[in-house]
């Protein structure tokens, strides 16, 4: 009975929205999982027929079978697709999916790295080489700005302002915004855009590019990537250090510093202010000398 319907979903996949096979394939097992749960319980229900009390009860089944809230996550998207497609076909005449709840995922937080270790990192680095003191300059604009790695390797020439202490940032969905830079970060930008810099011959397209590769190019994000894990190993530190660190890194010492999260939001370009909590990975005795500072109740 349900094949039918399966079969068209595919094809509207397939036409309508265009999606690779490995997501249509995807959808059509999430799709599966509903029938097997309708046929363990022998239960001949049609889209049609289908409440969201049934989509609630095979969503408790699926989690009572141990599948991780990020793929009952999943599943529930497939649904509703799924159900999407057949308001549309008008095989239902209301969607039962549409106040199914999805189960929270916990999101892992990374590794913060302390103020001295990020020093010790970057310490490491050999400025008598013209790509250390790139290098140096890279790092101490990340940590002195919170990029994005993207917004590292993409940094513009044209968007340094550094007479009043600020960069002009693009981020995501091409978003600009105004970031303030640290003395540091603005000494060693400087360092290098003119004693090193102006002896690469930037490719066509790059000229406007901050960083530049030996080839004239912009920095790929592994090289960023490969940059940080060696002077971390250099430096001795063992925690699980990526690009993203130094973002997560700036973030947290603001907050633990005292700085508004709204401020923090706006500097990181966080859509959301939940996206900006996600990044204060605050330690059980910071909160608890907050509470001690700021409430009334600790203050006896």
């Amino acid at each position: 009975m349900w094949q039918a319907y399966i079969k068209g979903f595919k094809s509207w996949l397939q036409l309508e929205k265009s999606l690779s096979n490995h997501t249509i394939e995807a959808y059509l097992r999430d799709i599966q999982k509903l029938t097997s749960y309708l046929q363990i319980h022998e239960k001949t229900l049609t889209p049609a027929d289908i409440t969201l009390n049934d989509l609630q009860q095979f969503i408790q089944w699926i989690g009572q079978l141990e599948i991780a809230a990020t793929s009952q996550t999943r599943i529930i998207s497939g649904i509703r697709s799924f159900f999407k497609y057949c308001l549309i076909e008008e095989i239902i005449n209301a969607d039962p999916s549409i106040l199914l709840d999805t189960p929270k995922t916990k999101r892992a937080l990374p590794d913060v790295l302390s103020f001295a270790e990020i020093e010790n990192i970057i310490a490491q680095i050999d400025v008598s080489k013209p790509e250390g003191t790139r290098n140096k300059a890279i790092l101490e604009t990340m940590y002195s700005c919170g990029l994005r790695v993207s917004e590292v390797i993409n940094l513009k020439i044209s968007c340094l302002y550094l007479d009043v202490g600020f960069i002009r940032v693009i981020g995501k969905g091409d978003k600009e915004r105004l970031v303030p830079i640290g003395t540091d970060a603005i000494k060693y930008i400087n360092i290098y855009k003119n004693n090193i810099r102006v002896h690469t011959q930037p490719q066509k397209n790059f000229e406007d590019i901050l960083f530049l590769n030996r080839f004239g190019k912009s920095l790929s994000r592994i090289m960023i990537f490969y940059i940080i894990k060696d002077l971390a190993i250099a430096a001795g530190v063992k925690k699980n250090i990526s690009p993203h660190t130094f973002r997560h890194s700036f973030a947290t010492h603001l907050i633990e510093g005292g700085a508004d999260l709204r401020a923090v939001q706006e500097m990181l370009g966080h859509e959301s202010i939940t996206t900006t909590e996600i990044y204060t990975h605050l330690d059980r005795d910071f909160l608890r000398s907050t509470l001690h500072q700021f409430h009334p109740a600790f203050k006896k």
